[in-house]
C-alpha cells in the first residue's frame, strides 16, 4: 500500500494569478490513478489536526490571527496568497494529512502527502506560499507522542527550507538538510543543520553525485528512526522560480536515491511535495508522479 494524504479542499479557488500552482494538487492524483501507479484505496483524507499539535511548533498570537483573519496587510503580503477561512482550513488539513501519514508510515513503512512541503512558514510567520510548516508539525508531533526520537528532516526543493531551520535550531533531536539553489529565494537563509548551497545551472551528475555522497553518511552519524522527505521538482532546469539544471530523469535518480536508502535501512519515510514552476504543467505532473512511481517500484 502506498499511503496518499488527499483532500478536495487542497485545490479550492483562488483568484486568477495564484491558480496555476494549485492545479498540480488536483491534477496529480488524477494520473496517478490513472496510470494505475495508485489506486483509490490508497488515499486518505485527512481532517483537522488537534490544535495542541499545532501550537507545539507555531506562536500562539500568529495561529489566532490566522484563524480570525486578523493578520497584518505585511504579514498577509509576506506569505503571497489572499487570506481566506478556505485558505487556513486548506493549511490546517495538509498539516494533519502529514501527521497521519507518519503514523501511517509506521506501519507501512512510507506515505505521502500530494500537497504539503511547507518549509518556508517560521514559527511566528508564514511566507512564500506558506502558513503552517506540515513537515515541522508533524516531526514534533512524533517526538511528543515518542513515536520517534531522531528525526531527518531531507528537503531538496530549490529554495531553502528556512522556517524549518528557524524552528528547530535548537533542537537536538531533529537534524535538518537543506541542499538548494544558492542564488534562490529566500536570499537571506538561515542556518540548517547542514545547508549544501549549489551554484546556479548544476547539472544532473553533479547534484546527484553530491547527494549520493552526502545522504549515506548523514544518516549513519544521526541515525534518524524517521525521515521526512520534502521532493520539490523545482531543481528541473524548466523551473519559472528556480536556477538549477536538472532534467526529469536527474529528479527521478535523486527520489530513488533518497527512497532507496530509507528501504534498505528500514527508516519510515514522509514524504511532501514541495514546489514545482515549470512553465508546462504536464513537466510538473511528470516529475511529481516520478515520485510515486519510484515509491511503487521499492516498496
Amino acid at each position: 500500500m502506498l499511503p496518499i494524504a488527499y483532500h478536495p479542499i487542497y485545490k479550492h479557488p483562488l483568484p486568477e494569478g495564484h491558480r496555476f500552482p494549485m492545479i498540480k494538487y488536483e491534477l496529480l492524483p488524477q494520473q496517478l490513478l490513472l496510470e494505475g501507479t495508485a489506486t483509490e484505496t490508497d488515499f486518505f483524507s485527512p481532517g483537522l489536526p488537534d490544535m495542541a499539535a499545532v501550537l507545539a511548533i507555531h506562536k500562539k498570537e500568529y495561529v489566532d490571527d490566522l484563524l480570525n483573519l486578523t493578520l497584518d496587510q505585511r504579514a498577509v503580503r509576506k506569505i503571497g496568497f489572499p487570506l481566506s477561512a478556505e485558505l487556513v482550513e486548506r493549511e490546517l488539513r495538509i498539516a494533519q494529512g502529514t501527521i497521519m501519514g507518519c503514523e501511517k508510515a509506521l506501519q507501512t513503512c512510507i506515505a505521502f502527502n500530494i500537497a504539503g512541503g511547507t518549509h518556508h512558514a517560521y514559527s511566528t510567520h508564514g511566507e512564500a506560499f506558506c502558513l503552517l510548516n506540515d513537515q515541522a508539525i508533524a516531526a514534533q508531533y512524533l517526538l511528543d507522542n515518542k513515536l520517534a526520537s531522531k528525526i531527518l528532516i531531507v528537503d531538496l526543493d530549490v529554495h531553502q527550507g528556512n522556517g524549518t531551520a528557524e524552528i528547530f535550531t535548537h533542537n537536538p533531536n531533529v537534524f535538518t538538510f537543506s541542499m538548494h539553489g544558492k542564488t534562490n529565494y529566500p536570499f537571506k537563509k538561515e542556518v540548517s543543520d547542514l545547508d549544501i548551497a549549489l551554484p546556479d545551472n548544476t547539472p544532473d551528475d553533479e547534484y546527484l553525485a553530491i547527494l549520493q555522497e552526502t545522504l549515506p553518511k548523514l544518516i549513519d552519524s544521526h541515525k534518524p528512526d524517521f525521515i521526512f522527505y520534502l521532493s520539490g521538482v523545482d531543481i528541473l532546469s524548466t523551473d519559472k522560480l528556480g536556477k538549477l539544471g536538472c532534467t526529469v530523469n536527474g529528479c527521478k535518480q535523486r527520489d530513488e536515491i533518497v527512497l532507496s536508502l530509507a528501504r534498505k535501512l528500514e527508516i519510515p519515510v514522509q514524504c511532501s511535495m514541495g514546489g514545482g514552476y515549470s512553465p508546462e504543467i504536464k513537466v510538473i505532473i511528470e516529475a511529481h508522479a516520478n515520485t510515486y512511481r519510484v515509491a511503487r517500484s521499492i516498496y
